[in-house]
């Protein structure tokens, strides 16, 4: 099946099982530590590579594996970093500890995304000892604070700036992201929006009196939620918007003066945050008709972009034919979370695939896993994907 003899698969599996047991929950754990564990892998397996330090707890880890082609490079990005553990006694194993059970490996990351991560690296330490080189140069680049910040993908781009020698040709981008063997080639963007609604108070008796900030945002939200709903994509399905956190009153017999809404807006192309900031200030603009004396700012929280690729590209096309040939099925898939991508090709400059073994419906899960043979199998694609010459 995956074409590796035991001892490699041992090897591999040894790698994620190591990956697992370097905790690296956000906001908690030192990232930095499995970047450094990383770098010290490609190290002793003799590939260039380096811990871009950011602070006393996060760092990036790069590393550069030479191809055929030299003026051709093709990027490789997982993150470092998972979420919490969340409720312990929801879990049949130590999040913590990583445990072998029935063709599964059980741990948090599992499958978002240190299985994806691991591939990657050890994909390139394979193929360098083997001396198999890729047919184009492969730039590997592990982040840290995907799941919150981001600041690990800010970081990079800078050092991502003159990877691509042929500027007539759009740099590729593979993310590791957990999409159970399958291409993934959309992305749904992501914006957190704030609307800080102002009204004016007057007594609960006397509500005309007044400007009921609340019932105003409410409306406002309302608009907005109506309005993301009316995109969908082929791949990703329907734009969504819900409130996520709202906050305001002052007694419960005073007109509410003031609210505070944060929606959570994904995203699908082509539609774009402005878009959505633009219906905001429409809805607003007309609940003033309604209700003079009501405004509103909006600030946008968290932004990412709405993400996708060509199915025809070169790389797309390779992929789905290395599936078929394993017997895996090669249908494209869209991803409803954000990922680093969007935050690496800020400008869109790039070509953005994900490719990954874990099954995104695990990801935060209790009792996360990923299947040992779609890892093995991972690394094999991987493997042959960078060799082709589909430049």
């Amino acid at each position: 099946m995956t074409g590796m003899n035991t001892n490699r698969q041992d090897d591999a599996v040894r790698l994620l099982t190591d990956l697992l047991a370097i905790p690296s929950v956000n906001g908690k754990d030192r990232e930095a530590d499995a970047a450094e564990f990383l770098q010290r892998y490609f190290e002793r397996n003799g590939i260039d590579s380096h811990v871009q330090e950011i602070d006393g707890k996060h760092a990036n880890v790069t590393a550069f594996l030479p191809g055929r082609n030299p003026e051709e490079t093709m990027i490789w990005n997982g993150h470092l970093d998972t979420v919490p553990y969340g409720d312990l006694h929801a879990w049949h194993t130590d999040p913590s500890v990583p445990v072998i059970r029935d063709g599964k490996l059980f741990g948090r990351g599992a499958s978002d995304m240190k299985s994806g991560l691991a591939a990657m690296v050890f994909a390139l330490c394979d193929l360098h000892s083997r001396e198999k080189q890729p047919a184009c140069n492969i730039l590997f680049a592990g982040t840290c604070d995907e799941e919150k910040g981001g600041i690990g993908a800010e970081a990079l781009l800078g050092l991502l700036g003159g990877t691509h020698a042929n500027p007539e040709k759009r740099p590729f981008l593979l993310v590791g992201e957990p999409t159970s063997l399958r291409p993934g080639t959309a992305q749904k963007g992501c914006l957190w929006l704030r609307l800080q609604i102002r009204g004016r108070t007057s007594h609960g008796a006397y509500p005309d009196r007044g400007v009921n900030a609340i019932d105003g945002g409410m409306r406002i939200a309302e608009a907005i939620r109506t309005f993301v709903h009316s995109y969908s994509h082929p791949v990703l399905g329907r734009a969504t918007a819900q409130v996520t956190k709202m906050e305001g009153g002052v007694a419960p017999n005073m007109t509410p003066d003031r609210c505070s809404i944060v929606m959570d807006v994904r995203m699908v192309p082509p539609l774009k945050a402005e878009q959505v900031l633009e219906a905001g200030r429409r809805a607003l603009e007309a609940e003033k008709q309604n209700l003079p004396g009501l405004d509103a700012q909006f600030e946008c929280l968290n932004e990412r972009r709405a993400i996708e690729i060509d199915c025809a590209h070169p790389q797309v096309l390779r992929l789905q034919e290395l599936l078929r040939s394993a017997g895996r099925d090669d249908t494209p898939i869209g991803i409803s979370f954000f990922t680093d991508a969007s935050i690496l090709d800020r400008d869109n400059g790039m070509d953005i695939c994900l490719f990954g073994p874990g099954d995104p419906a695990l990801a935060h899960q209790p009792d996360e896993f990923v299947e040992i043979d779609r890892y093995l199998e991972a690394i094999r694609i991987l493997e042959e994907l960078c060799q082709a010459e589909t430049f």
